[in-house]
């Protein structure tokens, strides 16, 4: 009997704050402060990150190779030279774009089960 094959090296689903960090830094490079405001306005103000989330996260998605900190820096007559900028890696690339399709498939079991709106009308 044939054992049923399973995904190659499936990535780990993403918490909800670095999964907002990253869709944050799909749109380009961001200081933390912009970071934590891009993530408010994802969520409807449903998700606001401290600094202590914000930079805990960052820390541990530096050390997973999701993020990278950016070396080019805008205008420092514009600019807080003491900011530090991040972008997001191949790796956060990939790790986003996976989450995204787990979540869109979790809402399409949602709605098939009726407990979601389905488009066009009520479920």
């Amino acid at each position: 009997m044939e054992k049923p094959t399973e995904p190659v090296n499936p990535l780990p689903s993403l918490t909800p704050p670095v999964f907002h960090i990253l869709l944050a830094l799909s749109q380009g490079e961001r200081h933390g402060y912009a970071i934590m405001l891009d993530v408010a306005r994802q969520t409807d103000d449903a998700l606001k990150l401290g600094p202590g989330t914000l930079y805990g996260c960052l820390k541990r998605m530096l050390a997973a190779g999701l993020v990278e900190e950016s070396e080019a820096r805008p205008d420092p007559t514009i600019d807080d030279n003491r900011r530090r900028y991040y972008r997001m890696t191949s790796a956060g690339q990939q790790a986003v774009r996976a989450e995204a399709d787990r979540l869109a498939r979790a809402v399409n079991a949602a709605k098939a089960c009726r407990l979601l709106d389905a488009p066009g009308g009520v479920a």
